[in-house]
């Protein structure tokens, strides 16, 4: 079975059970009194009980976000949009070169017909038949919904000598003077093999091109890292944002002071609800993209779940600090966005770092999001392995520390 089928009916499986397993909670609770969350009935220590507190609020947090429509929808759906947006972009097949064109034929000859049904048959040419002047093709181009007009005259495959012969006339507006001129490269190729049926010419000077066996990135595999990492972003940072001034603003996070919890416990079951929702979302990313749009993932799954689990805990820690330090959403959205857009544009989520200027790609390199970004690309298309990125994760490693550094000290209960 297709690796991708595999994935797919995992996320399937994941899911019935978790809305199984929500629904049966729920009709529990419906159906008995609420009550506090009880300690297990055997004796605990210290330290269990604190961390039994963690797996309650963790559960309780994966539990909310499940059952948020509109979390789910930024947490999940929004990403699969960009998704699918870049790769309609960028995952199309760059191998096969097609244009758009009207073929104004004024010729009966059989050398035009061949060269028609030849452009039909391999895929270069696409025309539009509906066109049959030149002036109506004039009016498509201007409105760019052609890239060229091919007309054949009517002595195209007369005998001239002992030879037929003919000229095509390729028509292109300025705006589309890149795709017009690639189409007269292209057709000039295919008449100097069809030329070679005719006169033999010797060519002193030839080119030969040969095909590596190293791999190499499609431009789709180059985006895909970029949007795990808007994808871990947008449950790092704007999850918590959003979450903690409503929590503020109810009361709940001053209620929860009162109790023996601890900043330390509330970071942590944090944490492992985030871990949760986010592999599953970035599960279902990459399920799209290898069923959808081919993404080539030659790395180990395993370790790229557990990396992607680390960018996630680092990530969620700039969440953690602007949401635990705001006292409402008028305090953490300017200052979310201030952090965020740099490290959007700047990482390489959208497009590549090495397009930047040199000084900016040498600054850019330690942003939080781009080891992130970095790391994900290596493990996933270029095959390599955590043991190999050793310089990603040691600056993922340091952040991790600045940044919960900073959380623990800003945070506040209200």
């Amino acid at each position: 079975m297709h690796s991708s089928t595999v994935i797919i009916f995992i996320i399937i499986a994941v899911v019935l059970v978790w809305r199984i397993y929500a629904l049966t909670q729920r009709k529990k609770s419906k159906s008995s009194v609420p009550k506090a969350v009880s300690l297990p009935n055997r004796k605990l220590s210290p330290w269990q009980k604190k961390l039994y507190t963690v797996v309650v609020f963790s559960r309780l947090s994966t539990r909310r976000f499940f059952r948020d429509r509109l979390a789910l929808f930024f947490g999940i759906l929004f990403p699969l949009i960009f998704l699918f947006v870049f790769g309609g972009i960028f995952g199309k097949s760059t191998n096969n070169v097609s244009f758009n064109v009207a073929v104004i034929n004024d010729s009966n000859g059989q050398y035009a017909k061949q060269f028609i049904d030849q452009g039909k048959s391999s895929g270069v040419l696409k025309i539009n038949e509906s066109l049959t002047t030149l002036s109506e093709a004039e009016t498509d181009m201007a409105r760019g919904q052609l890239d060229a007009a091919i007309v054949i005259p009517s002595n195209f495959g007369d005998v001239v000598g002992k030879l037929p012969a003919g000229q095509l006339k390729v028509y292109y507006t300025e705006n589309s003077a890149q795709a017009g001129e690639t189409l007269v490269s292209v057709i000039q190729s295919e008449f100097q093999s069809f030329n070679k049926k005719f006169v033999v010419i010797q060519q002193p000077f030839t080119v030969a091109g040969s095909q590596l066996t190293q791999k190499s990135l499609t431009q789709f595999d180059y985006t895909f890292s970029g949007l795990l990492g808007f994808s871990i972003v947008g449950l790092g940072i704007f999850g918590p944002i959003n979450v903690f001034p409503e929590l503020k603003k109810q009361g709940i996070l001053r209620r929860l002071h009162t109790t023996p919890i601890r900043v330390w416990q509330y970071f942590l079951s944090t944490m492992i609800s985030q871990a949760i929702i986010g592999v599953i979302s970035l599960a279902i990313m990459f399920a799209a993209a290898i069923s959808i749009f081919h993404l080539k993932v030659d790395g180990n799954y395993i370790e790229i779940v557990l990396f992607l689990i680390f960018s996630i805990v680092m990530i969620l820690g700039i969440g953690l600090a602007v949401g635990g330090w705001a006292k409402n959403e008028r305090q953490a959205a300017p200052l979310a966005n201030i952090i965020v857009f740099p490290m959007l544009f700047l990482s390489g989520t959208f497009f590549p770092r090495y397009a930047m200027p040199e000084i900016l790609q040498k600054i850019t390199n330690f942003l939080p999001l781009t080891p992130v970004i970095d790391g994900a690309r290596l493990l996933s298309t270029d095959g390599q392995h955590l043991t190999q990125i050793g310089s990603q994760l040691g600056l993922m490693a340091i952040w991790t520390v600045v940044i919960y550094f900073i959380a623990f000290r800003v945070f506040r209960w209200e």
